[in-house]
C-alpha cells in the first residue's frame, strides 16, 4: 500500500530535488531523524553512509563518489587525482575522493566514500573553482588547469608520473593551453618546477 505519511511525501520529494540528502536537511525540512528511519527500514529510501540517503531507484552516475564527497564536505572542493580523473586526464580510477578544504575547516571522519583531505589556503582554495551536477548534487570541483598546478605542488602525494600526465593530456586534448598552465602554476609557487615540462610539450607544437 501506498504510504501518504506527510514527512514520507516530504522526504521523497526533497531527495528526488536534491538526490543526495544529508540527515540535517531532513530536519531543516521538519522530517524527523526516527521517519527516516522507518524509510530506511522500509526501502522506501537507501542509507549511503552516516547521515546520507537517497532514493533506492536513483540513477548512478559514474562520478556518484564526487557527489557523496560533496555531501560530506560541503565547503570541500574536488582536487588532485579526483579532479584528474573526472576531466578525463588520467587513465587512473582513485582509490579514495581527494577534496581539498581550507586550513581550519572541519574535516570529516572515517566514511564513505573514503575521502583524502589537503588543505589549501584561502587563495588558492577560491581559485578556478566550477560547479557541477552530478545525480543532482552541486559538486565543486577545480578546472584543467589549476588541477595540473595542483598535481604538481603534491606531487610527493599523488606521485609525479600522476602530474605529468595529466599535463601531457590536459594539452593533448586541448582541455588547457600552456598560458593557462603556466599563470596557475605561478600562483601556486611551482612554476620553476613545471617550466622545463611545459617547454618540452610544447617545443613542437
Amino acid at each position: 500500500m501506498p504510504k501518504t505519511g506527510t514527512q514520507r511525501d516530504q522526504a521523497i520529494k526533497l531527495l528526488q530535488k536534491q538526490g543526495i540528502v544529508r540527515l540535517s536537511e531532513f530536519k531543516e525540512a521538519g522530517i524527523t531523524a526516527a521517519t527516516i528511519s522507518r524509510m530506511v527500514e522500509d526501502r522506501d529510501v537507501i542509507r549511503l553512509a552516516r547521515g546520507l540517503y537517497q532514493l533506492p531507484d536513483a540513477p548512478l552516475d559514474a562520478n556518484h563518489s564526487l557527489a557523496e564527497a560533496a555531501k560530506r564536505v560541503p565547503k570541500g572542493v574536488v582536487c588532485l587525482a579526483s579532479a584528474l580523473a573526472f576531466h578525463e586526464l588520467t587513465d587512473q580510477l582513485p582509490q579514495v575522493v581527494w577534496m581539498a578544504i581550507g586550513t581550519k575547516d572541519w574535516a570529516p571522519k572515517e566514511g564513505s566514500p573514503p575521502i583524502q583531505i589537503v588543505r589549501f589556503t584561502d587563495a588558492l582554495l577560491t581559485d578556478d573553482v566550477i560547479t557541477v551536477q552530478i545525480e543532482g548534487v552541486p559538486v565543486k570541483i577545480f578546472g584543467v588547469a589549476k588541477t595540473i598546478a595542483d598535481c604538481f605542488r603534491h606531487r610527493r602525494t599523488v606521485g609525479q608520473s600522476v602530474a605529468l600526465e595529466g599535463l601531457q593530456e590536459a594539452l593533448r586534448q586541448r582541455k588547457a593551453t600552456p598560458a593557462e598552465i603556466a599563470r596557475h602554476a605561478e600562483r601556486g609557487g611551482v612554476a620553476t618546477v613545471m617550466r622545463p615540462y611545459l617547454e618540452a610539450l610544447t617545443a613542437n607544437g
